[in-house]
């Protein structure tokens, strides 16, 4: 068994490491949690200090790695990957240790990784990719130990997890809807269990919401992470775009469709094989919503599907009697060539063209050359939805998020929003401004004592700096 876990491991690395070694560009998500790390290291909270939609859990695991490391996007490669090993070596030993397959093994984690590997929005950190490492971990929870149903500890457990998951990419949420079907299907009293398992779930969300109350930011976190985290725009701000995204969805659905209807011709002989197989099948129908929720655009949306995935492959990796023997390897390879040519299709001349599917590098921020004559270290204030600038320069507090302010930006016809402007900005303004909507005149005539000495850095346009 170690044997096989340390090819699996090598196999991941020779399909991740040369690209990773040869150098991927900043994705907007990894630099929205790069900012929030920045701020979270230096002391700030979210909601209040720092106005961002991003999940507190995601924010809190940003600001633990820049207390590590400076800018650490080498360690958030790192720590993306290791969750993706880690989510598909426990979700295979649940497999193994429920006996939910007549045969044991380690294909469904290989499936996991090796499709994973698909596309480089998997490489990269993000808040979903964070969270669905709780979802993993609680498929076990969910699972009764014996035949008089669940632990009520296991229980709230798993609604605990699900919660965590939520707080860090809030759509996970509707997994409750999976934890609920397992209830009902093996517990039972199915009323008394599905209490436990909701009452897990809001268990972090009020521990949450007594520290935000306490330090003055519950209105910001009602607003910022529980109404906007369901918006379909905000959920896919810093994905990919629908031409990348949706086909590489298209292709890893195809695969489960084929998965799927292998499975429906197997019969189970056991009654809790096929009840584990329904709860993985109510697990892809709440995966898809939760895709819907992102509209596939969200960072790591790819991953949602690997666990039904990993699960219904076993399927499709079966030897039939009667049938070929060499099918299924036949099938597998194939699908490893699959992946190893669209992740590198950047490296062979044309291949994006003949596949109209460009790199995933293409659509990352790009530093612009004109604001490297900006002092580093000083902090900007971008009144505009580029974030290029911050891929070398810190952002200014507490505006991380075009969005989010314009609550304030563009409502300066109401005194309410120009004091909050004033309150936030006025002790302490930026080093420098970069002025892309035409904000700054306005401000001036508003605020003449914080936007009045900003002036025209030189060769750099809509750059401004503050002068005392």
């Amino acid at each position: 068994m170690p044997a096989q876990v340390l090819v699996l491991l090598a196999l991941v690395l020779a399909l991740r490491l040369p690209l990773l070694w040869w150098g991927l560009p900043t994705t907007a998500a990894e630099l929205r949690l790069l900012l929030l790390g920045e701020g979270v290291a230096a002391g700030a909270w979210p909601y209040r200090d720092l106005y961002d939609g991003t999940a507190p859990l995601a924010a809190a695991a940003a600001g633990l790695l820049e207390l590590a490391w400076s800018r650490p996007l080498l360690l958030y490669r790192a720590t993306a990957l290791s969750l993706l090993v880690v989510q598909a070596l426990r979700f295979n030993t649940v497999l193994n240790q429920a006996d939910v397959h007549p045969e044991r093994g380690f294909l469904a984690a290989l499936t996991y990784l090796v499709v994973g590997s698909v596309s480089t929005d998997l490489d990269t950190l993000s808040p979903l990719l964070i969270g669905h490492t709780f979802i993993v971990f609680a498929l076990s929870t969910l699972l009764p130990t014996s035949r008089e149903g669940y632990d009520n500890r296991r229980l709230f457990r798993a609604g605990f997890l699900v919660g965590l998951a939520a707080l860090c990419y809030l759509p996970l949420a509707l997994f409750v809807v999976l934890g609920l079907f397992a209830v009902l299907i093996f517990a039972a009293n199915s009323f008394r269990s599905s209490l436990l398992l909701v009452c897990g779930f809001l268990s972090p969300y009020a521990l949450i919401a007594t520290v935000f109350l306490y330090v003055g930011a519950l209105p910001n976190f009602s607003w910022m992470h529980l109404e906007r985290g369901l918006i379909p725009a905000v959920a896919a701000t810093d994905g990919l775009p629908p031409a990348v995204a949706w086909p590489l969805l298209g292709g890893v659905g195809l695969l489960l469709v084929l998965a799927l209807l292998r499975a429906a011709g197997t019969a189970l002989g056991l009654v809790f094989q096929t009840k584990f197989r329904q709860l993985m099948l109510v697990w892809l129908l709440v995966a898809l919503a939760v895709l819907a929720v992102g509209r596939g655009l969200a960072p790591g949306s790819l991953l949602l599907l690997l666990p039904p995935l990993a699960y219904f492959s076993l399927y499709l990796w079966q030897r039939v009697p009667g049938q070929l023997g060499w099918a299924p390897e036949l099938l597998f390879v194939a699908v490893l060539g699959l992946t190893v040519g669209l992740r590198y299709r950047d490296w062979v001349p044309g291949l994006p063209t003949l596949l109209r599917l460009p790199p995933e590098s293409a659509f990352a921020p790009q530093p612009n050359p004109a604001y490297r004559r900006l002092a580093a270290g000083r902090p900007v204030l971008v009144l505009g939805p580029s974030r290029r600038i911050y891929l070398d320069h810190p952002a200014a507090r507490p505006y991380l998020d075009w969005p989010l302010a314009q609550a304030d930006f563009g409502h300066l016809t109401e005194y309410e929003a120009v004091v909050r402007v004033a309150r936030s900005l006025g002790p302490q303004p930026p080093a420098y401004l970069l002025d892309q909507a035409d904000f700054l005149p306005r401000l001036r005539y508003l605020l003449p004592d914080v936007f009045g000495r900003y002036e025209p850095v030189p060769g750099v346009p809509q750059a401004y700096q503050y002068v005392r």
